[in-house]
């Protein structure tokens, strides 16, 4: 006979808190077994789900995303069409994440540059960081029609 776990096992074996397990229990991502008295007993598979889930938040993944997506049951026959749905759903969110990840390397660079300009401001340092500011500007707006590039010398005199 498997071994089952009460939330309370669940909760200190895996860290999360009870009153996450049972959320997850009401919206149907992971729905334990219940014994008579309606305690729920999770299964070493509802465990694995638990933990597939835990990455999947720190990877960045919502909660309707996980649950729209995966479907976190064993299933004996995987089928072909719904790997490739949930690759290209992978490989989507993949690119969203590369996304984020640049502007994430622009906005260090430029805290960086901001920083190093007030800790010894002077002409070259102001022109390094204004140069930063526009192409993130740019980077930003998509070179769509806006602010000339003339006015965002009006700061320097």
């Amino acid at each position: 006979m498997e071994k089952l776990y009460s939330i309370q096992e669940v909760s200190q074996l895996l860290g999360i808190p009870k009153d996450t397990l049972r959320y997850y229990d009401r919206i149907g991502i992971v729905s334990p077994s219940r014994e008579d008295n309606r305690y729920r007993r999770y299964s070493k598979n509802d465990l694995i789900d638990l933990m597939n889930i835990q990455i999947m938040q720190y990877a960045d993944f919502t909660l309707d995303e996980i649950k729209g997506t995966f479907g976190f049951h064993r299933m004996e026959n995987v089928d072909p069409a719904y790997c490739r749905e949930v690759a290209s759903f992978l490989d989507a969110k993949n690119a969203e994440t590369r996304r984020k990840m640049a502007h994430l390397e622009k906005v260090s660079q430029l805290l960086d540059v901001a920083a190093e300009t007030l800790r010894d401001f002077n002409q070259e340092s102001d022109q390094r960081l204004a140069e930063i500011v526009r192409e993130l500007y740019r980077s930003i707006r998509k070179k769509e029609p806006g602010i000339s590039e003339e006015g965002c010398h009006g700061h320097q005199g």
